[in-house]
């Protein structure tokens, strides 16, 4: 409970100091997360069907209760609190995590070690304390929720490795592996992560039991269960995609997806990006956005000694309790094949182009590096030979890990100093926008692609149902009719809105035919494509 109210605490404090000074929306995603959410039930064509395709469901479904609200709405508040509730359970899930595997000898009065229980205290505060999580869990951003899914995912495997090494704990065993199965479900309904990491686990789930010597039989069948519902969640998405778009892989090779995005902007003389089909670089960026998520410049490289100290300690000392930690790992191989194969870059300013972009994909090792500040805090008070040198070793880790934090709070966040420089040109052209958005009618209907832009729509307090947009076409649902409202509003805008919203590049100023427009406000912003507001010809709504 103490770990709860101090999370609670911090992540409150964090939240109302965002909200207070405009910084929930910084990022251009949780913009998009919170309008995905919004357009569900605020649209032409409600329904779960404007879940979209790129992006997984699950953070956007916990949004929707709280984006009632047009005030939470346009505040990006109702955004944020399933991410709050997220960065508390993450938290815990870390101390519960370091006391199950170490503090496994309880002591007379069912407590665990004293070391236990600092290693479970030095890695909650590891995690709880980072600066670049305090801030991404202030916003709509999917970074928290998945971060708790997967420690709690792990928790419950741990608890189910050890249990199956126990006769009399079939029950126990069972419960945990489907709690396990529970949170990989989430998790891979959260983000793409969590598809490797359900692969992992089946597998390292499947050894657990091949190696059991008891209850085999209930273990299983419990193991089958498990597979199952690790499986459901990824099925899920592909069976929607495949219904929605006639085609399963719509999120991983349609227009919309990353890869998609990278072969319009690469040049074909040169690497799309940095570590782009070259493991090696793809690795090196990775980890490098790791360090930089918890120490200034070179300091990092501290965490990754620190995780290869506590990697080295558990070989050696043969621990058969701490092996199920290993898949904290995990987003080391799925980033790495992410940005070599998946088109998905990491810019960094201490590397060529010495830019900042997809920065905060390094805090998926923060799990591990707090795990390893505790392993190693946990052995070098066991290795001490009295009370002084184990309050010794505890305070070097603690000093070294507060300073560490300390140099990103003094250089600022990376995740933020990332959401603040790419939001600036953006924020300033949706702001202008947002202006012209209000002297229109306030019972105007409106064409606009809401990919890129639809935070002019959020400032401007301007309801989704009265917006034409990408995601109201479902010609799935009418076999008779070849096309949905979208496509048949680009084709002839006049039989169906007042005015249209273009951005230079965009759907709508690509498809809708220019001689059928009239521009009535052009909007320049630097860094940004031009803005038009068009009223169609023949239309008799006017400014």
């Amino acid at each position: 409970m103490l770990v709860v109210w101090l999370a609670a605490l911090v992540s409150l404090a964090s939240f109302f100091y965002c909200l207070r000074h405009g910084t929930v929306l910084l990022y251009g995603d949780a913009v998009a997360h919170i309008n995905i959410a919004r357009r569900v039930f605020d649209s032409r064509t409600p329904g779960l069907l404007q879940l979209g395709t790129v992006w997984l469901p699950l953070p956007h479904l916990l949004m929707i209760p709280f984006l009632l609200s047009d005030a939470w709405w346009q505040s990006g508040a109702g955004g944020s609190l399933p991410s709050l509730a997220a960065y508390i359970f993450g938290a815990v899930g870390i101390f519960r995590l370091l006391r199950g595997c170490l503090g496994g000898a309880a002591g007379a009065k069912g407590e665990a070690p004293l070391a236990a229980r600092i290693a479970a205290w030095l890695g909650a505060v590891v995690y709880l304390a980072n600066p670049n999580l305090i801030y991404l869990q202030a916003t709509a951003m999917t970074e928290s929720l998945y971060l708790c899914l997967f420690i709690w995912a792990v928790v419950y495997f741990s608890e189910f490795a050890r249990a199956t090494e126990d006769a009399e704990k079939p029950a126990q065993a069972g419960s945990a592996l489907l709690k396990c199965g529970l949170c990989l479900a989430g998790a891979c309904l959260t983000r793409y992560d969590g598809w490797l990491l359900a692969v992992v686990a089946c597998g390292a789930a499947l050894l657990v039991v091949a190696r059991a010597k008891s209850n085999v039989g209930a273990l299983w069948f419990g193991w089958a269960k498990f597979i199952l519902l690790a499986a459901a969640a990824p099925a899920l998405w592909l069976g929607y995609n495949a219904i929605v778009y006639r085609n399963p892989l719509e999120f991983a090779n349609g227009p919309y997806s990353a890869k998609a995005i990278e072969l319009k902007t690469a040049n074909p003389a040169y690497p799309a990006h940095p570590g782009s089909r070259d493991l090696a670089v793809a690795a090196s960026f990775f980890l490098k956005s790791a360090e930089l998520n918890l120490a200034k410049g070179n300091w990092g490289r501290f965490w990754l000694v620190l995780a290869v100290a506590a990697l080295a300690v558990g070989a050696a000392r043969g621990s058969r309790r701490l092996w199920p930690l290993l898949l904290l790992w995990v987003p080391l191989p799925f980033y790495t094949l992410s940005i070599a194969y998946g088109g998905v870059p990491i810019f960094l300013p201490v590397w060529w182009p010495h830019s900042i972009y997809n920065a905060r994909y390094g805090l998926q090792l923060l799990p591990a590096f707090a795990i390893s500040a505790g392993v190693v805090v946990y052995f070098a008070a066991a290795w001490a030979k009295n009370e002084k040198s184990r309050s010794a070793a505890a305070a070097a880790l603690a000093i070294l890990v507060a300073a560490s934090y300390a140099s990103v709070w003094w250089e600022q966040p990376i995740c933020f100093r990332e959401a603040w420089i790419n939001s600036r040109s953006r924020q300033t052209l949706e702001r202008e926008v947002a202006r012209t958005l209000e002297e229109l009618p306030p019972s105007s209907t409106l064409l606009m692609y809401l990919g890129d832009h639809v935070g002019a729509l959020e400032l401007a307090g301007v309801p989704l149902r009265r917006v034409i947009n990408e995601g109201n076409h479902r010609p799935w649902m009418q076999p008779s009719d070849p096309e949905g409202l979208w496509e048949r509003a680009l084709a002839d805008p006049a039989q169906y809105v007042d005015f249209v919203v273009a951005f230079d590049g965009d759907a709508t100023s690509l498809a809708v035919p220019k001689e059928k427009l009239i521009p009535l406000v052009v909007i320049h912003t630097t860094g940004q494509p031009r803005a038009v507001v068009y009223s169609p010809k023949g239309r008799l709504v006017a400014p």
